[in-house]
């Protein structure tokens, strides 16, 4: 593993060449640089990893405990202090683990770390639970040299538990609340991680998908987010809903900053045997953006006039900056939903008991059914607002075997890629398909639930295909979020395709943590 991660120390340099430093960069606080800045800062001794991560408790303590209280951060690492100390002696023995040496990253609440803290994704019936060892994905994140910084809050059990959740709400970790507007939703699950990285708690977190959940936390809350390849990246650890779908990835403010932490979570897992069939994935440079031909979802806008317009204007600006705009391809709306949701079930039920047995021996909970009595033994707790009736439909499922389930993948999987994806992709020669990653943010309403309006994550979530999403602007002070769909394994050409409409936009703008959307 380590010579890997060596290897892609080259990635570090590359990125940080993307972002000097200026006297202006480097006289801004820590907490609003950028990770390849930061990677740069270390590197050349101006930063010490114990000063960059007393900067981000202090922010922590100001934003998240105190003051705007978005609440994104469910556990800090009571260790974080001394590994930090021994990351910056490392450096200065001249031992270097890896291009994130010294950087703080955080993880949902669904990766298990096998250290001091807990791995609940949010649910008080695992409370106290330790797992025995870290997720593969957290092994490559330490030997890359990363400082596992705390877990980030999520929707409970990543939204599978109720049809009426509230996104971002946790019976341990409470409500995430919006940076750009505390009375707006973060969307889910990874609310934490996107609300964490926007606020700039942090320069880099790990969200997890199974069906939008980097994605539309990222635009919401106005970062960039990366969902691999299904296989990309190693489900083993990351508490699941299916294996189908499953993936965890980076989370971040800029392109080259996903694309410094994307590279260093990539890599095959004994653990995992799907991992085996993902390509060699070569270092990240970006790659010019002219003549590549983007194709418009045009089934998957929003219908608000003043969202669409955010990305009618992106569009017009992927064209100026030389991208051949294929406008509208014929990717028909989703048709395959309730065949997902059946998979969903079928899996949740299987997988989840599968992590149990694996990563929580020993504990009460060992099963879907111990995990519906706790919740209803609790119920005062853990169900003020919404049930359980998604952990109840599943329970009440057969196996892997039953024809039901295996009908329902065959459609959803045929729906997205066949007669979805595959189909536009090659009808239409395209390098990648654009649309609004989705609505901007909901007020949140625990009576009513969520209320999503309009999404693009499903026909990637459901293929298995690369989704990244880029800030493309505001309305009415809320962020929207500009999609890039390519086929497998091509997450290389999307970071490229996303760093030139970055660069060539500079759309983003930090949040203001504005107490109520009517002063917006």
């Amino acid at each position: 593993m380590l010579p890997a991660m060596q290897r892609r120390t080259l990635l570090m340099s590359s990125a940080a060449a993307l972002a000097p430093l200026s006297t202006v960069a480097a006289s801004r606080p820590l907490t609003e640089r950028s990770a390849t800045e930061l990677a740069a800062d270390l590197a050349s001794g101006r930063v010490s990893a114990q000063a960059l991560l007393a900067a981000c408790m202090q922010r922590i303590e100001a934003v998240d405990r105190k003051g705007p209280r978005i609440n994104s951060i469910i556990e800090l690492n009571p260790d974080a202090r001394a590994q930090a100390k021994a990351l910056d002696a490392e450096r200065l023995a001249g031992k270097l683990r890896g291009p994130l040496h010294g950087l703080p990253v955080l993880l949902k609440d669904n990766i298990a770390t096998g250290d001091r803290m807990q791995t609940t994704a949010g649910s008080l019936a695992l409370s106290g639970l330790h797992a025995p060892r870290d997720a593969h994905l957290v092994q490559r994140l330490r030997a890359a040299g990363a400082l596992i910084l705390g877990k980030t809050n999520l929707s409970e059990w990543a939204n599978m538990r109720s049809t009426r959740s509230t996104s971002g709400w946790s019976g341990r970790g409470g409500l995430t609340r919006n940076p750009y507007a505390l009375d707006r939703n973060c969307s889910g699950s990874s609310s934490g991680s996107g609300a964490a990285i926007a606020a700039e708690l942090a320069p880099l977190a790990v969200g997890s998908e199974t069906d939008g959940s980097i994605v539309s936390p990222s635009s919401i809350c106005g970062i960039v987010g990366l969902k691999p390849t299904l296989g990309r990246v190693s489900r083993d650890g990351i508490i699941p809903i299916s294996h189908s779908q499953d993936t965890a990835g980076p989370m971040a403010r800029s392109v080259a900053d996903c694309a410094l932490l994307y590279a260093a979570m990539c890599g095959r897992d004994a653990n995992d045997p799907i991992t085996a069939d993902a390509p060699a994935q070569p270092d990240w440079t970006p790659q010019p953006l002219k003549g590549r031909r983007l194709g418009v979802a045009r089934n998957y806008f929003t219908g608000y006039d003043e969202a669409d317009d955010v990305i009618e204007n992106a569009i017009r600006r992927l064209r100026e900056l030389g991208a051949e705009i294929v406008d509208p391809i014929d990717l028909a709306p989703v048709s395959y939903g309730d065949a997902e949701s059946q998979v969903l079930l079928y899996e949740f039920k299987v997988d989840l008991a599968q992590w149990l047995k694996t990563f929580a021996p020993g504990h009460s909970a060992q099963n879907l059914a111990d995990l519906i009595a706790f919740n209803k033994a609790h119920a005062g707790e853990e169900m003020p607002w919404f049930a359980q009736e998604l952990f109840e439909k599943a329970q009440a499922l057969g196996g892997l075997d039953t024809p039901a389930y295996l009908d329902a993948l065959k459609q959803s999987k045929d729906g997205a890629r066949a007669n979805g994806l595959d189909r536009a992709f090659d009808a239409h020669q395209l390098d990648a398909i654009i649309a609004p990653t989705g609505s901007p943010a909901w007020l949140t309403d625990p009576i009513a639930s969520d209320h999503y309006g309009a999404s693009f994550s499903t026909p990637a979530a459901v293929a298995g295909y690369p989704h990244l999403t880029v800030p493309a602007g505001l309305v009415r002070g809320l962020p929207m979020g500009l999609s890039f769909v390519g086929r497998a394994w091509s997450e290389n050409l999307l970071l490229s395709l996303g760093h030139a409409f970055e660069r060539g936009t500079m759309a983003r703008q930090r949040p203001r943590f504005t107490a109520n959307t009517r002063l917006l």
